[in-house]
């Protein structure tokens, strides 16, 4: 609890006002990975491998935009530093630890932005969510990695629709999840997207306690790989059961 709380009071001193409220949950996934590093080791070995291969196959490699970066743990940050000009990492909070880690390797070509990517304020206004807009004014933008956010962006806002009680909720959140996928396609540049598709809570026995679509009922695109990860492992939320997604890549 000590390490949390330095953590977060850390974090508030560099996040921009209108970030900070995200910074618990950014901490408390933090905390999480931790506890669970082993049992995440193989998912967040084949996001790094699968972002690597993305990027031995490309000519050109000046600057690389990360959507999602978070704790940098499932992004081969160093590869990607020493193959393009510039990097830059997108997300609503950069923890005080991840900036650190980044000073203390002298990332000098690797810049930090905070961000919504949700889109979720013009979707509720009923506005056409570009939440990818801004990639357009990127100089020589070469790559475009969505880093397991996606998902994260379903689920994030429906909480807040249901928060709201909003009659549209289904609707704003296909949207939602539509414009990333949409706004990533229409990129003029080579794009990696990981994203979890799906979880299920399974007992020892197998039996599914519960499962979810995390893409909202809009249809997961065809992926070049695909694996599970556990993300609260036997332990972690009980001794009697687990939380598995289902990831893709593409």
């Amino acid at each position: 609890m000590l390490t949390e709380a330095i953590q977060y009071a850390a974090t508030s001193l560099v996040t921009p006002k209108k970030f900070r409220p995200f910074i618990r949950s950014s901490v408390s996934l933090w905390s999480r990975a931790g506890r669970c590093a082993k049992d995440w080791a193989a998912h967040e070995e084949n996001c790094r491998t699968f972002i690597r291969e993305t990027v031995a196959g490309m000519k050109q490699r000046r600057t690389c935009v990360v959507l999602g970066s978070g704790l940098l743990r499932d992004v081969p940050i160093v590869d990607l530093s020493e193959k393009f000009d510039t990097v830059v990492l997108v997300d609503l909070v950069h923890l005080a630890s991840v900036r650190m880690r980044l000073k203390g390797k002298r990332f000098a070509n690797v810049r930090l932005i905070s961000r919504d990517l949700s889109g979720f304020d013009d979707a509720v206004a009923t506005k056409d969510p570009e939440p990818l807009s801004f990639l357009r004014q990127v100089p020589y933008l070469d790559l475009v990695v969505s880093a397991n956010i996606l998902s994260q962006i379903g689920v994030g806002s429906k909480r807040r629709l249901e928060a709201e009680n909003s009659p549209a909720r289904e609707e704003i959140l296909q949207r939602l999840v539509r414009a990333h996928l949409d706004g990533l396609k229409a990129l003029p540049c080579k794009t990696a997207l990981i994203t979890d598709t799906a979880y299920r809570v399974a007992d020892r026995a197998g039996q599914v306690l519960e499962e979810a679509d995390l893409l909202c009922g809009v249809p997961a695109p065809a992926a070049k790989r695909a694996w599970t990860w556990p993300v609260a492992p036997y332990g972690e939320l009980s001794k009697v059961y687990q939380a598995v997604h289902d990831v893709i890549a593409l």
